[in-house]
């Protein structure tokens, strides 16, 4: 696995950034308060995996005033959806030959 998959799956190993990347995406941009109010842990806490969200390149922020908003950048998840094609294909091939052959064995 590439190093770019590799941090795409440790920073979705955890709940809470999972959490966080599922909340900005199906809510919206979001200040860090909001996210926090939502998170159930500290907004240190909120502010940490949100950098770990963006290093991994699955939020981005911009600053308004004093406040940050960040939002869900779903084209991050470009290395898992290569991966889950992959073995897709993989499975798809596996159950092609498994119908072929139970097709044989019947007639």
């Amino acid at each position: 696995m590439h190093s770019a998959s590799d941090a795409l799956f440790k920073t979705l190993a955890d709940p809470t950034r999972r959490a966080i990347f599922e909340r900005l995406s199906r809510h919206g941009e979001q200040t860090v308060r909001v996210l926090t109010d939502h998170a159930g842990v500290s907004q240190p806490a909120v502010s940490k995996h949100l950098g770990v969200l963006k290093l991994a390149g699955l939020v981005r922020d911009r600053r308004e005033g004093r406040q940050t908003h960040y939002r869900a950048e779903p084209q991050g998840l470009a290395p898992l959806i290569d991966w889950i094609s992959l073995y897709g294909a993989f499975w798809r091939d596996r159950f092609d030959r498994l119908e072929a052959l139970l097709n044989r064995m019947d007639q």
